[in-house]
């Protein structure tokens, strides 16, 4: 049976003061990277710190798209989108007014 891939946009922060997840920022998983942009050093750090919160290998995340801007599609390899739901819930839509507008 075939591994689960998932395909995932995310919206990079380098120079951040830490490493975290920050949240859903639209459709885009907003990570904050301490690493600078330069070299790749932030690109590294956000497949390392999606790894480790994942439970995977580094090399089950692959940067696919935005190598080089804040806005990345990457691959994910080994864990359903499930997984990535579960561990960062999206937030609900409002809900429409309990009255009509007049």
């Amino acid at each position: 049976m075939a591994m689960a891939s998932v395909r995932l946009d995310v919206k990079a922060v380098p120079g951040a003061r830490c490493d975290e997840v920050a949240g859903w920022l639209g459709d885009r998983l907003k990570i904050r990277i301490s690493a600078p942009p330069e070299g790749g050093r932030a690109n590294s750090a956000i497949v390392r710190l999606l790894a480790a919160e994942l439970g995977l290998k580094a090399g089950a995340i692959e940067i696919v798209r935005g190598q080089a801007v804040a806005e990345k599609t990457l691959l994910i390899t080994g864990t359903p989108w499930e997984a990535i739901l579960a561990k960062w819930p999206r937030p609900s839509p409002p809900s429409p007014p309990s009255h009509p507008a007049r």
